[in-house]
């Protein structure tokens, strides 16, 4: 069965939201986006990205230009209604639901006979159950799933969970297969509607609580394969063993693919999503858990590994090379790289400097800090005692041998493993 779909309505623009929007507008849907911040709303009516991702810029452009996407701070009607908000944690970390809550009140007004509402935002399992409800209690002459009677349905309601790769984020968005989890095998139909406007890779339909989980289940194995090989770096470091030869020697097994270690883990997803799973059975993941606290406890091991060259200096300046969560992005959310310049300059102990090709500043993290300082890349390593290879950019690479060689390099990513 067909379900046309002729305008789809983006609840934020943010990292996921205004990619989808812009390759949904980029097929000739009129697209609304939402969001509640002003400048967002500012640039992308500009046809300008507020962020750095390859070949958004240009879709984008010609989104606005063709007058297909606009973006304004309150919901309108629509065929689809796209939620793809932030979902963090709060400090106990239960998940924080709250900005799922308002997306669904805003367009609760708004809904009519035949919508379908997809929630993109990575959730705890459960989430897209309790957004039905809550719309249907808002919106009480309307049938939401799951319904006590036969179908059909009012308002169909699924979870179709994003699954791209900063950097490639637009490419993805369209060749990577999607799963659709719909409330009932109606929800799932409507939903493929909206992604069949673009999507070449495959669906899979299942139900919402399975692709609820499933999306939380590949950031939570991306979680504890990087815990082993963080692992890793903590008993070479123990062992006076050189783990990036450690690994490339055990990866030759045909079996055996061990990640790269780092500075921790960061991003919205990796760091926060196996908590979700944890609140969900407490009891049954100790491995997830245990993982978990592997990647968060290792920000403090570089810092004090840094902290140890230090003490040879009487006031030393530490250069640290990168600030976002992985390399070649200018995404800071949950950076173990900005969480390792905290708390150096936090002390006073060092002179902190931060270079990072992919930023033109601070992050406003560490901004209000007085011992720390942004710097070229370069300006940065001349005037360091100790170089922290915090992110592997590719910049970094171009840094040349001897620099490195006359001073102390501690480095968390293994670039300049063959540099020095």
């Amino acid at each position: 069965m067909e379900y046309p779909i002729k305008t789809v309505c983006v609840v934020g623009l943010g990292y996921i939201g205004l990619p989808t929007a812009a390759t949904l507008a980029s097929r000739g849907i009129e697209v609304i986006g939402i969001d509640i911040n002003p400048r967002v709303v500012e640039a992308v009516n500009a046809g300008q990205p507020y962020f750095s991702e390859p070949d958004l810029d240009m879709l984008l452009r010609a989104a606005t230009t063709l007058g297909k996407l606009r973006a304004t701070s309150r919901p309108e009607p629509a065929d689809a209604f796209v939620i793809a908000v932030p979902t963090p944690f709060h400090a106990d970390r239960s998940p924080n639901l709250d900005h799922i809550d308002l997306a669904g009140d805003a367009i609760a007004p708004l809904l009519v006979a035949g919508n379908v509402v997809i929630l993109e935002s990575t959730s705890p399992v459960g989430t897209t159950a309790r957004l039905a409800k809550r719309l249907a209690r808002l919106r009480p002459d309307l049938r939401f799933p799951p319904a006590r009677h036969s179908e059909p349905l009012d308002i169909h309601v699924a979870h179709c969970p994003e699954r791209v790769l900063p950097g490639r984020m637009v490419r993805e968005l369209i060749e990577n297969d999607r799963i659709i989890g719909g409330m009932t095998e109606a929800c799932a139909e409507h939903a493929e509607a909206v992604y069949r406007v673009f999507l070449q890779g495959k669906v899979l339909r299942t139900d919402a609580a399975t692709a609820e989980l499933v999306k939380l289940v590949e950031n939570a194995y991306r979680d504890v394969n990087i815990a082993f090989a963080n692992e890793l770096s903590l008993i070479c470091d123990q062992l006076g063993l050189n783990v990036w030869h450690v690994i490339e020697l055990a990866n030759r097994h045909p079996r055996v693919s061990i990640l790269q270690p780092g500075a921790g883990v960061g991003g919205h997803c990796i760091a926060v999503d196996p908590w979700f799973i944890v609140w969900s059975a407490p009891e049954r993941t100790r491995l997830i858990r245990t993982a978990h606290e592997v990647n968060d406890a290792k920000p403090n091991f570089v810092v004090s590994q840094i902290r140890e060259r230090a003490e040879r200096f009487k006031r030393p300046v530490v250069a640290c090379l990168g600030l976002t969560y992985k390399p070649d992005v200018d995404d800071t959310r949950e950076s173990p790289a900005i969480e390792i310049a905290s708390l150096l300059a936090a002390t006073g102990r060092e002179r902190i400097l931060v270079a990072d090709p992919n930023l033109t500043g601070l992050p406003t993290e560490l901004a209000p800090l007085p011992n720390l300082s942004f710097c070229e890349t370069m300006e940065a390593v001349r005037q360091a005692d100790i170089i922290a290879v915090l992110v592997a950019h590719s910049p970094f690479r171009k840094i040349p041998r001897e620099q490195l060689m006359q001073r102390v390099v501690i480095d968390a990513t293994g670039l300049t493993h063959q540099q020095i």
